[in-house]
């Protein structure tokens, strides 16, 4: 079944084959589904690709949107439950400010590396932006059954503090390795600048806000908050 995560619409892309097996929905939720236990797949490790696939255009977000449409370089971390890169209703760390105000990785990449160090995450990942929205990129990474976890991060640009990504997806289910995840991406407000459209001033937020989702214009069209892209994670 689907499984609660920050925020966003998750779709296993398999259900066992069994009989009563049940049809998987999309879920939205703000609550972390960590693994109660730790992941005892067959396998040491699993190599994946996400396909980072931005839909964002003046079609689907018709209010203000900018001629300069673009995403920054997709980036994250593979790593264990007892690590956070970012989380709804949390607070944004230097790195995660950094990423969402200037599309930088530093300092969110020495984060990592500091927890890395710390025996918390297992791998630093970085790949291509997308210099044009509508479009896409792609990213191979492995995950293993001590790091299963993966949380990515992309700038939503021009804007404030907005971005987009997963945090804490697990594809370890059930002590398998997940074929297939899709997450429906909607857009993040970091908490750290007060601007309120695609290129308003800088207002620094001070002290920082709740890391929440954008319900607001321009995200919300006729009352419905509408989605700015897709993950697919493939195991390979």
């Amino acid at each position: 079944m689907a499984g609660l995560l920050w925020g966003v619409a998750v779709v296993p892309a398999a259900v066992a084959a069994c009989a009563g097996a049940m049809k998987p929905a999309a879920l939205e939720g703000a609550a972390r589904a960590a693994p109660a236990v730790r992941c005892r797949a067959p396998e040491e490790t699993a190599a994946y690709r996400v396909t980072f696939a931005a839909t964002w255009s003046a079609a689907t977000h018709p209010e203000g949107f900018p001629s300069d449409a673009h995403f920054s370089d997709l980036i994250g971390a593979t790593h264990s439950a007892d690590w956070t890169m970012w989380a709804q209703g949390g607070t944004a760390a230097e790195g995660i400010e950094q990423m969402a105000e200037r599309g930088k990785s530093r300092p969110l990449d020495r984060e990592v590396e500091a927890a890395i160090r710390a025996g918390r995450a297992g791998e630093w990942l970085a790949g291509d932006n997308i210099r044009r929205s509508p479009g896409s990129v792609s990213l191979d990474f492995k995950v293993t059954r001590t790091f299963p976890l993966v949380s990515l991060v992309s700038m939503l640009a021009p804007s404030p503090d907005w971005f987009v990504g997963v945090a804490g997806l697990d594809l370890c289910e059930n002590h398998r390795w997940a074929p297939e995840r899709t997450v429906v991406l909607y857009t993040y407000d970091a908490g750290t600048d007060s601007g309120r459209t695609y290129t308003a001033p800088d207002v620094d937020t001070q002290p920082r806000e709740p890391i929440r989702r954008i319900e607001w214009a321009p995200f919300a069209v006729g009352g419905e908050v509408r989605p700015v892209g897709t993950l697919t994670l493939t195991r390979r």
